[in-house]
């Protein structure tokens, strides 16, 4: 079993991620960390995990962890992804593991010295909606892609929430924005190569809460757009020369719907749904790190993968500057 340590208290830890590492079978949660070791004691009693730290430090000093989940505010990632790894501990960072892609390469050099696991939670390439959704795009089942369209929003003015203070790593991109680019990425096999993009910041706040997006992948064009202070909302569909898919609820399944895929044929005389009940992404996630740390062959999000997503955002972010193309 591979024993984590929970770096933090915050609430998507408790909430998602910590049931799902102890409803999966190759792993379990024996520690938590918190600057306050009375928050950090009652998440243990609440889970049964045996230690409780009083500072992240000491836990990762500790020989009772192999690895560590963070879910600290977005700027803090990338410092304690590199604390943990020199530790000796396997890191797994929730997104955005880092604000810029060169922070990425940063980790990079310390994943190859340390030689330990360090991955970002896209907690959706492990999900069987967007499993199938790559199998029938590879299958050709809507004859050539052309173009991808997506949406992400909600609203949220809360001024202590960390996604509206800059110095946090706030920002609609860092938090949302990356979902449609990491999924049409996994499920195509395919890059950016330029980008078009009108991103809006909160004039209080300084953070980005729109963006709309034109991305040119070469053989098929991706738009979409994210917000954080609009109604809440989230679609994906792939349009092919045969036919379309319709991802629903793509990324927050359960909250937000059912987990299902609806594949539609070219004259719209035929649907096909697929329901995926039992999906569980951040167990199956956790799993499948658990396994790549033993060295197994499994599918994981690499460093690699996540430097090309963050240039992917990144190029928004200078697209978002002036009128016409950015190269990726």
């Amino acid at each position: 079993m591979l024993r984590f340590g929970i770096l933090s208290t915050a609430r998507i830890g408790h909430e998602q991620v910590v049931p799902a590492i102890q409803d999966a079978e190759n792993c379990v949660v024996t520690a938590f960390a918190s600057r306050d070791l009375a928050k950090a004691r009652a998440l243990a009693d609440r889970f049964g995990a045996p230690h409780a730290f009083g500072s992240y430090e000491e836990m990762l000093a500790s020989d009772v962890i192999d690895a560590v989940y963070i879910p600290l505010p977005s700027s803090q990632h990338v410092e304690w992804s590199i604390k943990a790894a020199e530790a000796g501990k396997h890191v797994l960072s929730e997104k955005p593991i880092a604000i810029k892609a060169s922070e990425i390469e940063d980790l990079i050099k310390v994943r190859d010295r340390t030689g330990k696991l360090i991955c970002e939670a896209f907690m959706v390439t492990y999900a069987p909606v967007w499993l199938k959704v790559r199998e029938l795009l590879s299958q050709k089942a809507i004859g050539e892609l052309k173009h991808v369209q997506g949406s992400f929003s909600y609203f949220n003015r809360d001024p202590s929430n960390m996604r509206n203070i800059p110095e946090l790593g706030g920002g609609a991109l860092p938090d949302i924005g990356v979902y449609p680019t990491i999924t049409t990425r996994f499920v195509t096999g395919q890059e950016p190569q330029r980008i078009q993009a009108r991103v809006e910041r909160d004039p209080g706040f300084g953070t980005d809460i729109y963006s709309s997006v034109k991305a040119d992948f070469g053989s098929f064009e991706m738009t979409f757009y994210i917000a954080t202070q609009m109604a809440a909302r989230q679609l994906m569909v792939f349009h092919g020369t045969e036919g379309y898919i319709e991802v629903k609820s793509p990324f927050n399944a359960g909250r937000w719907g059912a987990e299902e895929i609806e594949l539609t044929n070219q004259n719209h005389a035929v649907s096909q749904i697929f329901r995926f009940p039992d999906s569980r992404q951040y167990k199956r996630q956790a799993e499948a790190f658990a396994k790549a740390v033993r060295g197994e062959a499994v599918e994981v999000v690499t460093l690699e993968n996540s430097l090309k997503n963050q240039r992917f955002i990144d190029a928004i972010y200078r697209a978002g500057g002036h009128d016409g193309w950015e190269a990726v």
